[in-house]
């Protein structure tokens, strides 16, 4: 009974943050249909399922998407058919899940239910949240598995058990199949082991086994996609390529000059149409594409060496763009179909909430540094999102992954005004 009565709270949560999202894809999202990297997603899904092949153009094999949520899409299409519906209410369960761990981390944080309800709650209502799970990227995925994971490490850390280490290496291998970004967290999560060790928080020898641990289990999830990525590419890419297309897209004479997509990205077929050209569009094997991403990679370099004066203009675009209140891309449902109401009210909220939240977690930021052991993961994992940001470019959905950090910062700045006020009450109190 006293277990069921603690779950009650994060059932709310979970059944209040699971209505927005459903709400958001039957009104904004009502007449979504994938393009750009959501259609490739689901292509590949689909010709994984039927073909057998993990492709994207014809029947050839690609190494430049990370296989995770095509395979994900896959597995839903098999009960429900291929519609893209079932696949956003997928991402809604997983959105509302994200909800219910910022209640648990906010409430673990500061021993108190009202401050974890009201994390949830904003966790809930938050644009920066609900609205990728109307949108068939992999931003939801991500956001789901880098924030188990930060409450993983901070379960881990109040209450050592080796069982845990084995849970945060799982997340790391599901996040690394992801997004090709994430064996970064995994540098990040040794090196946060070691500073526990190095700080006395755990000994040397749990540390070094649980190292140990979590690293066997993440590479044993990536190694069998990256034997299969070496047979048909012929070179190692352990789990996707793409990089330098991403690179070619940043840094070009057109990202400076054309005010529409300043310090953001241009697909290089436009911005770099020379450098492109010699490659077949829709007919690149696995070996083209790795050719590929280093002849883009390699241009990307060179215009970087050959424009240093420009970089420091460059690198504070893609700061401030990551900080935008409106998220716009050009495939979201409510860009997409912004005239309609529905999107107006989601955007409304973007503007009115968004910097609420950034203020509020800037503040809490501060208040939670008193705990900046019990948080260091966290702290961590906000400067690699930024690194992250300033080396490929400024885009509020690369915000993405700290998302339900900054909520959680907020909660951070409530519970600061709530123990302000519960002194007020007790010194009032006592003066009567």
């Amino acid at each position: 009974m006293k277990y069921l009565s603690r779950c009650i709270p994060a059932g709310i949560v979970f059944v209040f943050a699971f209505f927005i999202r459903l709400l958001y894809n039957v009104t904004v999202a009502r007449h979504y249909y994938p393009t750009h990297d959501a259609h490739f997603y689901q292509t590949i899904g689909f010709k994984a399922l039927h073909a057998h092949c993990y492709c994207l153009n014809g029947f050839f094999p690609t190494v430049n998407r990370a296989p995770l949520w095509p395979m994900l899409i896959a597995f839903i299409s098999i009960p429900f058919g291929p519609s893209d519906f079932y696949a956003r209410l997928f991402l809604s369960v997983l959105g509302a899940f994200t909800c219910v761990l910022v209640y648990f981390f906010a409430k673990a944080i500061s021993n108190n239910t009202f401050v974890g309800l009201a994390g949830g709650g904003i966790a809930a209502l938050y644009p920066g949240l609900f609205i990728y799970d109307g949108w068939l990227y992999t931003e939801s995925l991500y956001i789901f598995l880098l924030f188990a994971l930060c409450y993983s490490v901070y379960r881990l850390q109040r209450n050592p058990q080796r069982y845990k280490w084995v849970i945060c290496g799982v997340l790391l291998g599901l996040l690394s199949l992801t997004r090709p970004n994430g064996p970064a967290v995994l540098g990040i999560f040794l090196v946060w082991a070691v500073f526990m060790a190095w700080r006395k928080v755990f000994s040397w020898s749990f540390v070094a086994k649980g190292m140990l641990i979590s690293t066997i289990i993440t590479v044993a999830i990536i190694a069998p996609w990256t034997i299969r990525n070496y047979e048909v590419s012929h070179s190692f890419v352990s789990v996707a390529g793409g990089d330098g297309t991403v690179l070619l897209g940043s840094y070009n004479d057109e990202i400076l000059t054309n005010p529409d997509y300043l310090g953001t990205w241009i697909n290089p077929l436009r911005s770099s149409p020379a450098i492109t050209k010699p490659f077949p569009l829709f007919s690149c094997d696995a070996s083209c594409e790795v050719k590929q991403d280093a002849v883009y990679r390699n241009a990307a370099e060179h215009w970087i060496l050959t424009h240093l004066s420009s970089m420091p203009r460059l690198l504070a675009l893609h700061f401030t763009n990551m900080w935008s209140p409106v998220i716009a891309e050009a495939d979201l449902p409510v860009t997409r179909f912004s005239n309609q109401k529905s999107s107006q009210v989601v955007l409304t909220m973007m503007q009115l909430i968004t910097p609420f939240v950034f203020a509020f977690a800037a503040l809490g930021a501060v208040v939670l540094w008193r705990k900046w052991r019990e948080l260091l993961f966290v702290y961590c994992i906000i400067l690699l999102t930024i690194a992250q940001n300033l080396a490929l470019y400024g885009s509020p959905r690369f915000r993405a992954p700290i998302e339900p950090i900054l909520v959680l910062f907020t909660t951070g700045t409530i519970w600061f005004l709530w123990n302000i006020v519960q002194k007020l009450r007790h010194s009032r109190f006592n003066a009567v």
